[in-house]
């Protein structure tokens, strides 16, 4: 008796052509080869900082240092890679992070403690992003505009509320948390807040119904309001999301430096697109990986940090990640010109 053997199909029910993978498995397929490319290129830098530098670069305490850095840009750039799929950007994620910065360490915040900062901080982050998602889903304004629009306005705030001084965190609860007997099994608190929000990030995008209309706004945003998408809705979301992202990183950076400044979070902003685009987050919306953006981060907070021990310049390392940035559109155009 000959056995009957059904077709492979494409996973909307229609027959896929004999020898054609299904086209959610090629996805996947060149999900898996994008991160093991970026996790190769992270296990070079690692080399090559182990090369040049063993004794410094391979440090517990410079490890420690590595990740401990990465988590504050890392917040911001899990909140960046959900606007940048559903087809937006934020140019303001730096400036929110000076002001929330500034304003969570104010003396007459700091009256309140720990709380208190924490919770200004959020609040001052969620609010700004409030604004920008009011400006763009319910204004019409173009989200480059509406956040170039809030980075002067966030600086220029900032700037007034410090009349250009740092402000020193005298809370005690705010210090202990950046000296090492408050690490947890040798990881530092700010490291274990990053994976958190890593985790919660890779959740909501991949596992939630959040998630999968993110996607199919990115996509394409009329055929996504017309199957049933609040659109509007859903970009005001998106850019509370990323403000409430930039209010924990400016947590952690008070948690870090053990101040407030109106120039904290300079050029978060291209930092975090730049760690989601080679992380194979489509600039033009549509798709989007946090796993991707993580080891972005990664990759670039590395790269600083080889950089700082072998005392080579600020410009050749800006080069170096304008080089990594083009290399990485120009792999996405090609995947894309493929698919």
């Amino acid at each position: 008796m000959t056995q009957h053997v059904s077709p492979p199909r494409d996973g909307t029910g229609k027959t896929a052509p004999a020898g054609e993978l299904p086209a959610w498995r090629g996805l996947m397929g060149r999900t898996d080869v994008r991160t093991l490319s970026l996790l190769g290129v992270l296990a070079a830098l690692v080399v090559i900082g182990g090369v040049t530098k063993p004794d410094e670069f391979l440090d517990t305490r410079n490890l420690q240092l590595v990740l401990t850095q990465a988590s504050v840009i890392g917040v911001v750039t899990v909140g960046m890679t959900f606007v940048i799929t559903s087809g937006g950007i934020d140019l303001s994620v730096g400036a929110i992070v000076a002001l929330a910065s500034v304003w969570a360490t104010t003396v007459a915040t700091q009256e309140y403690g720990f709380a208190g900062i924490l919770f200004t901080a959020v609040i001052v982050g969620v609010g700004c992003g409030l604004v920008n998602g009011l400006l763009i889903a319910y204004g019409g304004m173009v989200p480059f505009i509406a956040t170039l629009a809030m980075l002067a306005s966030a600086r220029g705030l900032a700037l007034q509320i410090t009349d250009g001084r740092t402000q020193i965190v005298t809370v005690d609860g705010i210090l202990d948390l950046g000296e090492r007997d408050s690490y947890v099994l040798g990881v530092p608190p700010l490291v274990l807040v990053f994976a958190a929000v890593t985790i919660a990030g890779w959740l909501v995008l991949n596992r939630t119904t959040f998630g999968r209309r993110t996607v199919a706004v990115g996509g394409n945003a009329e055929a996504a309001r017309l199957a049933g998408i609040d659109v509007r809705r859903q970009r005001l979301y998106l850019y509370l999301l990323s403000g409430l992202c930039c209010g924990i990183a400016a947590f952690l950076l008070i948690v870090l430096s053990g101040s407030g400044q109106n120039t904290n979070g300079n050029l978060y902003e291209l930092d975090a697109i730049a760690a989601a685009i080679i992380g194979g987050t489509l600039l033009s919306g549509g798709r989007g990986t946090i796993t991707g953006s993580v080891l972005g981060v990664l990759i670039f907070t590395t790269i600083t940090n080889i950089f700082a021990l072998n005392n080579l310049q600020s410009d050749v390392q800006q080069i170096a990640k304008g080089a990594i940035i083009v290399a990485a559109v120009l792999v996405q155009r090609r995947t894309a010109s493929t698919t």
